[in-house]
C-alpha cells in the first residue's frame, strides 16, 4: 500500500507532499494503524478533513526526544494519546505482572510505550517545544481526569493534568471538541483560553467558582484521605457526565482547579457516518511489515462500528464514563457502503467478523426522553428495566438482514458483547431468533459475570435466572434450527461484594450445569469505574454502605480457580479454600463434588 494514503509519519513523508510546516503532532501510544477502530486514526482523519495538516508520531522514544523533534515543531499543538488502552493495562494483568505481549505493538513486542505514556509523552513534549500547547485525549486521560485511584501505585493520584502538565484535556470520543479547539488555536487565540467547549477540561489558578450551576468535588486532598469523600465524588461525576443535564464539575488541587465542562452532545447518525466516510485505509502502517505487523488490526480488519455509548451500566465498566450513556447509531446506508468497501480487500473471504460495538444490540438511546431530559440517576435503565425502556430490534434486525444480501457477503457474525437481558425483553423474539440462525460463528459470547444474586447487583448486572431463561431459549432455538452453536459466558473472579462462599456456589452451579470455563477475568480495578471505587473505598457510592472486597493476592487467586476446579494446578488452591470455608462436602467422589481426596500415602 502506497505510504502516501497514510498521514505523514516522518519529516520525509512531509517533504513528498511539499510540506513546509504542519499544524498538529499526533502522538500516540500505539503502533499507527489508519482504522477507524482506533481513535488516534480518527482524530487525525476528521483534522485532516477539516484542512488542518496532522503528522502521526507512533510509540516514539521515551529515553529522550530526538523521535519528538524529528519532525519540526508543529504550528498549533501536540495532541497525545496513550492509545486505545490506559497504558499500565496495556502493560500489567490484574495481577500486577507484566504481560508479554502488546497486541498493539509491531511483531507484540511489549515495552514499546511507557508506563503512564500521556504523562511521561506530556513532559517530552515540553522539553522538545517550550511553549507549544499541549493537549491531552483517549482512554487514558479520559478517565483519568479527575483524581482517581490507581491500582498499581495503590494510592489515589491527581487529576492527570496536574501530572502531565498539559494545557487541555478532551475527554469522550473527541472528534467535535478537537475541531473546535483547532479552530481556536488556527484563529490565534491562546491555549489558556480556550475555557468554553464542551467535552474539555483544564487547570485554573483562580480557587473559586465561575458560576452558581458549577458542582464542586470534593478536593483531591480530601478524596486521598478519606475514602467516603473518594466515594461521594465518584458519584457525583458518575451522574454529572450528562450532556443534557451535566454541569461544570470543579476539584480544586494543590490550590488550583480542574475544571471539567459538560459533556459533549452525543453524535447524529449524520455526524458518525461523515466519521466513517473519511478516507482510511484501514490498514497497519507498512513501516511495520518487516517487523511482523501489529496484531490488533485482525480483530477489526473486517468488522464494523455500528454504535457507540451504552446505557447498560456494568459497575465494572469504564464505557459510559467515556463514551457516554446516550446510544448513537450511523445510518443503514453508512455501514452498507463500509461493508461494500471490505468486499473489495484481497484477503476478504466473505465474512464480516462482526457488526458490533460498545454494546452490539444497542441502537439507539434507551428511551425517548433522554435527548430532551439526560440520563436518570436515581434509577438504572436495564437493572430492574424501566417501564420507559424501548426494547425493540427491528432496526438492528433489518441492518443485518440487508448487509447478508451485499454480493460478496457470505455471512455477518456478531462477536461484540449481546446485552442478553436486553434481548429477552424483546416481546417479538425475532432478533433472538434471527441470530441464532444466521448471525453465529459456532459460539456465541455473553456475560452473565457470576451467579450470585448479590455479587450481580454489585455489578449493575441482571439476577442469574435471567441468564438461565436466556440460555434455556437457546438451546430451544439451536435445536429448532438444527444448529450445534455453544454459549460462551465470561465470568469474573474477585469482584467486590464477592466473598469465598459466594466464589464456592459460583463453582457448584458451574458443576451442576456440565460447564468447564476455560476464560475468567479477575476483577481488574481500572480508573474511572464506580468498581473500582467500591474497591479502594469498601463503599458502594449509590448507598454508602459497606461492600466486602477481596483484597489479598490468595484470596483473588482462591476465587479465580474456584471457577475452573477442573484444572489440575488448581486442586490444592481449591482444597485450602474448601477445607477453610468448612466445605470438605464438596471434596470427594461424587457428582457434586469440585475435586477428589488426596491419595493416601502408600504403607
Amino acid at each position: 500500500m502506497n505510504t502516501y494514503e497514510f498521514l505523514p509519519v516522518s519529516r520525509s513523508d512531509m517533504q513528498s507532499r511539499d510540506w513546509y510546516y504542519y499544524d498538529f503532532l499526533l502522538i500516540t501510544g500505539d503502533a499507527y494503524i489508519d482504522h477507524p477502530s482506533f481513535g488516534a486514526a480518527v482524530i487525525g482523519r476528521v483534522l485532516e478533513n477539516e484542512g488542518y495538516r496532522v503528522a502521526v508520531l507512533s510509540q516514539p522514544s521515551f529515553k529522550d526526544t530526538s523521535d519528538i523533534t524529528e519532525m519540526g515543531r508543529p504550528r498549533y499543538a501536540a495532541l497525545i494519546t496513550a492509545g486505545n488502552l490506559d497504558s499500565m493495562v496495556a502493560h500489567y494483568t490484574a495481577s500486577k505482572k507484566p504481560r508479554r505481549d502488546d497486541y498493539y505493538s509491531p511483531g507484540k513486542k511489549a515495552g514499546k510505550r511507557p508506563d503512564r505514556a500521556v504523562t511521561v509523552y506530556s513532559k517530552l513534549v515540553s522539553s522538545a517545544f517550550p511553549g507549544l500547547p499541549i493537549i491531552i485525549g483517549g482512554l487514558e486521560a479520559s478517565l483519568r481526569r479527575f483524581a482517581h485511584y490507581d491500582y498499581w501505585d495503590d494510592r489515589v493520584r491527581k487529576p492527570i493534568l496536574f501530572d502531565s502538565g498539559a494545557d487541555l484535556l478532551v475527554y469522550g470520543m473527541g472528534e467535535k471538541a478537537i475541531v473546535q479547539v483547532a479552530k481556536c488555536l488556527s484563529a490565534k487565540k491562546n491555549i489558556k483560553d480556550i475555557t468554553d467547549i464542551r467535552g474539555t477540561g483544564f487547570i485554573s489558578n483562580e480557587n473559586t467558582a465561575r458560576t452558581a450551576s458549577e458542582i464542586k468535588c470534593p478536593s483531591f486532598e480530601k478524596v486521598s484521605t478519606d475514602k467516603t469523600a473518594y466515594a461521594e465524588a465518584a458519584l457525583i461525576q458518575h451522574n454529572g457526565h450528562d450532556p443534557v443535564t451535566g454541569s461544570i464539575l470543579v476539584q480544586e488541587c494543590e490550590g488550583r482547579l480542574l475544571i471539567i465542562n459538560p459533556p459533549q452532545p452525543p453524535p447524529s447518525a449524520q455526524e458518525l457516518d461523515s466519521i466513517y466516510a473519511l478516507p482510511f485505509t484501514r490498514e497497519v502502517h507498512p513501516m511495520y511489515d518487516s517487523l511482523g505487523g501489529v496484531p490488533a488490526i485482525e480483530e477489526v480488519r473486517f468488522s464494523v462500528i455500528h454504535n457507540r455509548g451504552c446505557f447498560g451500566a456494568c459497575n465494572f465498566c469504564a464505557l459510559a464514563f467515556h463514551q457516554g450513556k446516550i446510544v448513537s447509531s450511523r445510518s443503514h446506508e453508512s455501514i452498507i457502503n463500509e461493508v461494500k468497501k471490505i468486499t473489495k480487500h484481497p484477503e476478504f473471504k466473505g465474512f464480516i467478523h462482526d457488526i458490533g460495538g460498545p454494546t452490539a444490540n444497542f441502537r439507539k438511546p434507551s428511551c425517548k426522553k433522554q435527548l430532551k431530559d439526560g440520563v436518570c440517576t436515581d434509577r438504572k435503565c436495564l437493572v430492574p428495566p424501566c417501564k420507559n425502556l424501548d426494547t425493540d430490534h427491528s432496526d438492528y434486525l433489518a441492518l443485518l438482514r440487508k448487509l447478508t444480501k451485499i454480493d460478496g457477503v457470505k455471512k455477518v457474525f456478531i462477536r461484540s458483547g449481546i446485552r442478553f437481558d436486553y434481548m429477552m425483553m424483546d416481546k417479538s423474539g425475532d432478533f433472538f431468533a434471527e441470530i441464532v440462525k444466521n448471525h453465529i460463528s459456532g459460539q456465541l459470547k455473553v456475560a452473565p459475570e457470576h451467579c450470585a444474586d448479590s455479587v450481580l447487583s454489585y455489578m449493575g448486572k441482571p439476577g442469574n435466572h435471567v441468564f438461565e431463561k436466556f440460555s434455556e431459549k437457546y438451546k430451544r432455538l439451536n435445536l429448532r434450527y438444527g444448529k450445534n452453536q455453544f454459549l460462551v459466558p465470561y465470568l469474573m473472579a474477585a469482584h467486590p461484594g464477592c466473598t469465598i462462599d459466594d466464589s464456592i456456589n459460583l463453582a457448584e452451579y458451574l458443576n451442576k450445569q456440565g460447564r468447564r470455563p476455560e476464560q475468567i477475568q479477575l476483577f481488574y480495578p481500572t480508573p474511572g469505574t464506580i468498581s473500582t471505587c467500591m474497591y479502594y473505598t469498601g463503599l458502594d457510592p449509590f448507598t454508602m454502605k459497606p461492600v466486602y472486597v477481596p483484597h489479598s493476592d490468595k484470596e483473588k487467586t482462591e476465587q479465580r480457580a474456584l471457577m475452573q476446579w477442573q484444572k489440575p494446578e488448581n486442586r490444592e488452591i481449591i482444597r485450602r479454600a474448601l477445607q477453610k470455608a468448612g466445605r470438605d462436602d464438596l471434596i470427594g467422589f461424587g457428582k457434586r463434588c469440585l475435586i477428589k481426596p488426596r491419595r493416601k500415602a502408600k504403607t
